[in-house]
């Protein structure tokens, strides 16, 4: 089983109260948990990386990296530590969000956070990182035509790999929301795996379209974060609380 993680922001989270405060992890949390993983003999890898691994090409202490969304806070606070570690992420970028903010929270409360432009886009690059879309739009894919769904999924690779001169195999629903059809058409446009917010190891079984992740917050401890990565139990109890549903 191979934890892939989950984070959103790397920042100083906003004061109690503010919605999805949770979603911002502590910088100084942020080194501790990338340093116990590489103390424990792990090897941080993005999810180009980390595909031998999940299709059981590959064997070893690994696991994914990956961001959503694009913050500037990222590029300030995670990659001189992922660099120190020398481990590699991906980040799933919003193509017309460059430069702007995270405009779809703004319904919900949710203070306005800075996405990196092009430029940060292409320093995320050259610190040795990868580029994965999270769509032109940021929409939930579901609700859309399928003819919109599928520009939304296509027309965003085409986009950042003009951008960012590199291929763009990787892929995230936002929200975590999709189908069966939708993960064939993001198989269909070129990527090479796909990821969820569903809760879990990935498995040598799993389907690429449909990665899980272990979702990681402000609250989460250190004891509790490496529980979450390292303990096969209690994705077995998750999966089969799953299954009963």
């Amino acid at each position: 089983m191979i934890p892939i993680l989950m984070y959103h922001q790397i920042d100083q989270p906003q004061p109690r109260g503010t919605p999805y405060r949770g979603l911002t992890v502590h910088p100084r949390d942020f080194r501790r948990q990338m340093f116990w993983l590489r103390r424990l003999g792990y090897r941080g890898l993005s999810m180009s990386q980390l595909m031998p691994y999940l299709t059981g090409e590959k064997r070893g202490k690994v696991f994914g990296i990956t961001f959503d969304d694009g913050y500037q806070n990222v590029l300030d606070h995670a990659v001189p530590v992922l660099e120190d570690c020398g481990f590699h992420a991906t980040n799933y970028f919003v193509v017309r969000q460059l430069g702007g903010s995270n405009v779809w929270d703004h319904a919900e409360g949710v203070p306005s956070a800075a996405l990196m432009g092009t430029a940060g886009l292409r320093a995320w690059v050259d610190a040795g990182h990868e580029v994965g879309s999270h769509t032109l739009n940021h929409p939930v894919l579901p609700r859309l035509s399928p003819q919109l769904a599928i520009n939304e999924i296509r027309d965003s690779r085409d986009a950042l790999e003009q951008i960012s001169g590199s291929p763009v195999t990787a892929f995230c629903y936002p929200y975590g929301k999709y189908t069966p059809a939708l993960a064939e058409q993001v198989q269909a446009a070129g990527y090479l795996s796909a990821t969820t917010t569903a809760r879990g190891l990935a498995r040598v079984p799993d389907h690429a379209y449909a990665l899980p992740r272990v979702a990681v917050m402000r609250s989460t401890l250190l004891v509790r974060f490496l529980q979450k990565c390292l303990t096969p139990l209690e994705d077995r109890k998750r999966r089969a609380a799953e299954a009963r549903a």
